[in-house]
C-alpha cells in the first residue's frame, strides 16, 4: 500500500516536470508599435500610464509576466486569456483597425468599464496596479468619449 501510494506520487511530481518543458509562446515585443493607439499622440501621459498598467498586459503586444507565468499550467491558462484579451482588442495594432471596428472598440471601452467588467476581479487580485478607482475609470472613458467624438 505505502509504495503504491509513493508510486503515484512520483508520478504526479514527474508528470509536472515534465509539463514543464510544454511552453506557450510569450507575448512580449520589445519596442512600442507604431500603430499603437498612443504612438505619436499628445495624449496625456498619466492618462497613457493607466490605459498601460491596467490594459496592456491582455489587450497589446506587451505582456509583462510576473514569475508565476512561467510555471505550467499557470503558463498555459495566463497564455489563453492573453490571446483571447488580444482578440477582443489590440492597441498595439489599433492604427490598423478599420474606422468601424475603432468606433465600435471604443465603445465597449466605454461599456465595459461603465459596468465594471474591466479590468476583470481575479486579474485585479494579482496586478495591484490595474485596479482602477472610480476616477480613473471615468477618465478613461472620458478620453474613449473624446475619441469617439473626434471621429467623422
Amino acid at each position: 500500500m505505502k509504495q503504491k501510494k509513493y508510486t503515484i506520487i512520483l508520478g504526479i511530481v514527474a508528470l509536472f516536470g515534465l509539463i514543464q518543458f510544454i511552453r506557450p509562446e510569450r507575448n512580449q515585443q520589445t519596442n512600442p508599435s507604431r500603430y499603437d493607439i498612443f504612438h505619436k499622440t499628445d495624449t496625456d501621459g498619466r492618462l497613457v500610464a493607466l490605459v498601460q498598467s491596467a490594459c496592456y498586459d491582455c489587450h497589446s503586444n506587451r505582456t509583462s509576466y510576473p514569475w508565476y507565468a512561467s510555471v505550467a499550467p499557470v503558463s498555459w491558462m495566463i497564455s489563453s486569456h492573453v490571446k483571447d484579451g488580444k482578440k477582443n482588442l489590440n492597441f498595439s495594432e489599433w492604427i490598423l483597425y478599420p474606422e468601424d471596428k475603432k468606433l465600435h472598440k471604443l465603445e465597449e471601452i466605454i461599456e465595459v468599464l461603465e459596468a465594471g467588467e474591466m479590468p476583470p476581479k481575479p486579474y485585479q487580485w494579482l496586478h495591484q496596479e490595474a485596479k482602477l478607482s472610480v476616477e480613473q475609470k471615468n477618465e478613461v472613458v472620458a478620453w474613449a468619449n473624446h475619441l469617439l467624438e473626434k471621429r467623422p
